[in-house]
């Protein structure tokens, strides 16, 4: 059976709606959910609920009774029955998956760690003082930065084990000086039972982790339960409840995103080999959901992508579940030339960007928008997403039109600082005054005034 990815074909008038459609699709939504979900819905809760409505609930009852929902929840929706004793990893856990991991393994986390800490060292912020003086009239200006003190990060565990996840969070967090870091990762196999999660845990010194996922596992972060200290920062990936849960919870904590289906764009020229870009388009789509969408000005290049997905597609192991993706979120756009495709690809905002052409530089100046750009045909997304540097936690679904990737300085809180001598505020007295008349504020100027009332 062929595969049914679509083309869309910019020289036509049907271009310009599909390509709409295409964007709403990978809009950021909350509220679609498949029939068997309603069902479960139905069963956990007796009506059915839409997720947004699910979410609501989940932080409510977390919010009111802590620990006995969050448990309760644990239950119910991961066929955990965890107590208070049982919900967080202890220490001996936590070193025996150390002693049981594989030792390249470890070598490995800690090469990528090493590559994590030197790009985010590089660009982490440094406090910025200004002094203005003249005789012994002397204005300090500062701002000053210092790390939070207590971050969650949410790490999936549904259907595979990421422990690529786990660097991308806490090791820019560690860079930028956070000191606690509480880990919450789904009671399963591939979560809080996995080994060698535990002992990257373990390796990267991270001591806090509890086996709750999901929804309730950021009301927990976000609140605080019996047994977990809340946080002032929430990151890190999840199902389409985690994403709306830290969208509920914003205000009480920060968050990073509220993250959608991981996605990539391909931009390709005449130089591109349609087996790399059929690899670059898959590997998005089989994080199921997920979304590739190649954009290309080559018009002998969409069939011979076409034919290369169909080939990899069947011999890949989630091959099934990438195609699915491909066919429902996923095109083969072919652009009238390298400036259209350039703006097709900026107007798209999407996660992943990936330029493959003979000088990617040159399209690179045209792109304003994508949370990640990997230059040339020897970048694909994958050294993102597991060994570069700069962290995999990225702006989806549009977003990255204003939003940026998760670094070291989204763990900083930043505070300015200003000091006044007596002659410094003298002389600038009068500025004052004049505002605060124009505004009314009759106390602001009594503040300076009563400063100065002895000169």
């Amino acid at each position: 059976m062929p595969l049914n990815i679509p083309e869309i074909d910019c020289r036509t008038d049907s271009a310009e709606p599909l390509f709409a459609a295409l964007r709403e699709k990978l809009s950021p939504r909350g509220d679609i959910v498949s029939e068997s979900g309603r069902q479960r819905t139905i069963e956990l809760f007796g009506q059915p609920l839409t997720p947004q409505q699910v979410v609501e609930k989940i932080c409510g009852d977390i919010r009111e009774t802590g620990l006995e929902a969050l448990l309760d929840y644990t239950r119910k929706l991961d066929g955990a029955d965890l107590t208070a004793e049982t919900v967080r990893v202890t220490p001996e856990e936590l070193e025996q998956a150390h002693q049981a991991a594989a030792p390249e393994y470890l070598a490995t986390i800690r090469q990528i760690r090493d590559n994590i800490v030197e790009f985010q060292r590089a660009i982490l912020t440094e406090d910025v003082k200004i002094v203005r003086q003249e005789g012994p009239a002397k204005v300090e200006l500062r701002q000053r930065y210092l790390p939070l003190r207590r971050v969650g990060i949410c790490i999936p565990g549904g259907a595979a084990a990421y422990p690529s996840s786990l660097l991308m969070t806490a090791v820019p967090a560690q860079t930028a000086g956070v000191k606690e870091i509480a880990v919450v990762v789904p009671p399963t196999k591939y979560g809080g039972y996995n080994v060698d999660l535990l002992a990257a845990c373990r390796e990267l010194g991270v001591t806090e982790v509890y086996r709750v996922g999901g929804a309730q596992a950021v009301a927990a972060l976000a609140y605080g339960v019996e047994g977990i200290e809340r946080v002032d920062k929430i990151v890190g990936p999840g199902n389409l409840f985690v994403a709306l849960a830290k969208r509920h919870v914003f205000g009480e904590v920060d968050i990073d995103s509220i993250a959608g289906p991981s996605e990539v764009v391909v931009l390709a020229d005449e130089t591109a080999r349609a087996d790399f870009v059929a690899a670059d388009l898959i590997s998005q789509a089989e994080h199921s959901p997920g979304s590739g969408v190649l954009i290309t000005w080559n018009p002998d290049l969409i069939p011979a992508v076409r034919q290369a997905l169909e080939e990899q597609c069947a011999r890949l192991e989630r091959g099934d579940l990438a195609r699915q993706c491909l066919e429902e979120y996923g095109a083969l756009i072919l652009a009238r030339d390298a400036d259209e495709a350039a703006r097709l690809a900026d107007s798209m905002a999407s996660e992943h960007l990936h330029i493959s052409a003979a000088d990617p530089h040159a399209l690179l100046a045209k792109i304003q928008n994508a949370g990640a750009i990997f230059l040339g045909h020897y970048t694909p997304v994958a050294m993102g997403d597991y060994v570069a540097g700069p962290s995999h936690v990225l702006p989806t679904g549009g977003t990255a039109r204003f939003a940026n990737g998760l670094c070291a300085n989204d763990f900083l809180k930043r505070s300015s600082v200003i000091g006044y001598s007596h002659e410094a505020l003298a002389q600038d007295a009068d500025a004052v005054r004049l505002m605060a008349d124009k505004e009314g504020l009759t106390a602001h100027r009594a503040s300076v005034d009563i400063r100065l009332a002895d000169d």
